[in-house]
């Protein structure tokens, strides 16, 4: 029997405890403010900023002051959290901490078998990293964007560039083709809930129960300050289940929503197993689950089913741009994915110690990314800290695992719900014989080792990038055809940008802006009309894209 921290001598595991507790509170408050009395969260004013302003210094700006506000207080007590961490391995047989960790996947060769799989989809990424960096440079030029080097890291629409859908805008290729976001769509007609919950029920899954309605949180709360993280939770009564998110309604959002409510289904469904086997097969399983059926639900055929998007007619060119944003988020998130865990692994192996923890997280970031720093970042620095899952101290590798086998689950369900054509137009909606599928899937829980399951399921037992590649196999040829005299890769390895002139001393615009935008919405609530004389990019609010400069009522 495996005890993991009720290992620790009560002082050590109060210790544990109390370190862990710190940390997430440190990460859970952290602001940047950037005028007096004005003050900033990671969710929803910097992820705001960060998705839509195309403003290089501003962007700098809340990139820096986020990792410094978030991570620098968070390094005096990470090493001593990994020492008790591994102490409390140790005493259940493991080498290390990341010994215990990759032991849930039931493989002697789990590492090898993740560099494979890995080493099967670099070629697809390092193609797209090629055409986003083409397409930046011709948003920020030379001075900011090297062709042979990594991309600064706070320009891919996203804190920790780990998902590049947001700057989908920039890099469009049919621009005239109709837009497949329908988030403006979604705030006119209906609740995120509602979309979600009739997918599943449409293919013979289980409702939401009233507890999960009652103790879900799903908007930010007003007079207290939460970790906006998205989150699902089983209470273990067999009845309370719930999803802890500061929910927006944007299409981005949706996808979000249907990952949280996939752990919840997941609950829902093995519910009446022993407390032992209430999990999934493997982590990944449970996070794949809610984005299985996103591949379904982003499809152009399903949002127009549900009448969040007129009638567009399927072609070369609008499949491209659905996939190359489908690209943005998959493929861009793959490195990132794989890289978080190998830190780590690292640092409780102790070949990363506590006078490298920034350097080597850098390295990773460089080598398998090909993103660098957008300022120059040493050891009194703890970027690491920035991002959840660091301080909440939850393992990452699960989520390159789900975005492996989501892919083969979508591949069976697919021929279960008899469609024909590309594996990218795939709906799942309504298909009883793909729910059946994904019901004993999740029944099981981890009652069985997960290659059975998996074998059982769809025919294999192990992890295979092959239906991804299938996926994206229209995309991957074009991305071929554009990147004919491009570099791929990041040849000039150690490259970063230079400082922009003037920063950070002419950052009082940035606190200005600040100033002007909470006037701004003070104004919006009484009407009144107030003129702006700067760029309305800057601003952290949402605006007209077709001006430049303008005039607010």
């Amino acid at each position: 029997m495996l005890l993991g921290v009720a290992n620790l001598p009560q002082k050590d595991r109060e210790e544990y405890n109390t370190i862990l507790s710190t940390m997430d509170n440190i990460y859970s408050t952290a602001k940047v403010k950037p005028a007096p009395n004005v003050s900033w969260s990671l969710e929803p004013e910097l992820t705001d900023i960060m998705a839509n302003s195309r403003s290089y210094k501003r962007l700098l700006y809340v990139w820096e002051a986020w990792h410094n506000e978030s991570g620098v207080p968070l390094r005096q007590y990470y090493p001593r959290f990994v020492e008790l961490s591994n102490n409390a391995s140790v005493a259940d047989g493991f080498t290390d901490t990341g010994d215990d960790w990759r032991s849930w996947y039931e493989s002697k060769t789990f590492e090898q078998d993740i560099e494979e799989l890995y080493r099967t989809i670099e070629p697809l990424y390092q193609n797209l990293h090629a055409f986003v960096r083409r397409q930046l440079y011709k948003q920020y030029g030379p001075k900011y964007i090297n062709l042979k080097g990594p991309i600064p890291a706070h320009l891919l629409g996203n804190m920790w560039a780990q998902t590049w859908n947001n700057i989908y805008g920039m890099m469009i290729p049919f621009p005239d083709k109709p837009n497949l976001d329908v988030t403006d769509e979604m705030v006119r007609q209906v609740s995120m809930g509602e979309i979600f919950c009739e997918f599943f029920t449409s293919l013979g899954l289980e409702k939401m129960p009233e507890e999960f309605w009652d103790g879900s949180m799903l908007v930010k709360p007003d007079g207290r300050e939460v970790v906006c993280h998205a989150s699902a939770w089983d209470f273990y009564n067999r009845k309370d289940f719930r999803i802890k998110q500061c929910t927006t309604v944007t299409m981005e959002q949706l996808f979000t929503v249907h990952h949280e409510m996939g752990h919840v289904q997941y609950y829902l469904q093995y519910k009446d197993q022993p407390v032992g086997y209430r999990r999934g097969a493997n982590p990944g399983f449970h996070e794949a689950i809610g984005d299985v059926l996103s591949l379904s639900v982003s499809t152009p055929k399903h949002l127009q089913t549900i009448n969040l998007l007129e009638n567009v007619t399927s072609d070369p060119e609008t499949d491209t741009n659905y996939l190359l944003k489908m690209a943005l988020e998959k493929i861009a998130f793959l490195p990132f994915g794989y890289l978080i865990d190998q830190w780590r692994w690292g640092v409780f192996s102790g070949e990363t110690p506590p006078e490298r923890y920034n350097a080597d997280w850098w390295h990773l970031r460089t080598k398998y990314q090909g993103i660098c720093p957008p300022t120059r970042r040493t050891e009194d620095h703890f970027d690491p800290g920035a991002k959840y899952h660091i301080p909440g101290n939850t393992p990452y590798i699960r989520y390159f695992v789900s975005f492996i086998l989501q892919f083969q689950l979508h591949e069976k369900l697919c021929a279960a719900a008899k469609h024909t054509g590309p594996l990218h137009t795939c709906d799942i909606y309504r298909s009883k014989e793909a729910g059946a599928i994904l019901k004993k899937i999740l029944q099981a829980g981890s009652s069985q080792p997960w290659p059975d399951v998996l074998q059982d399921a769809i025919g294999n037992n192990k992890l295979d990038a092959s239906s991804l590649m299938k996926y994206f196999d229209p995309i991957i040829k074009w991305l071929e055809k554009q990147n004919v005299n491009e570099t791929l890769g990041w040849p000039d390895f150690n490259w970063v940008p230079p400082i922009p002139e003037g920063y950070p001393e002419d950052i009082a615009l940035i606190k200005c802006l600040a100033v002007c935008s909470k006037i701004f919405s003070a104004c919006m609530h009484t009407n009144r009309k107030v003129q702006f004389s700067y760029p309305l990019e800057a601003m952290p609010i949402k605006k007209n894209k077709n001006k430049k400069h303008g005039v607010y009522t």
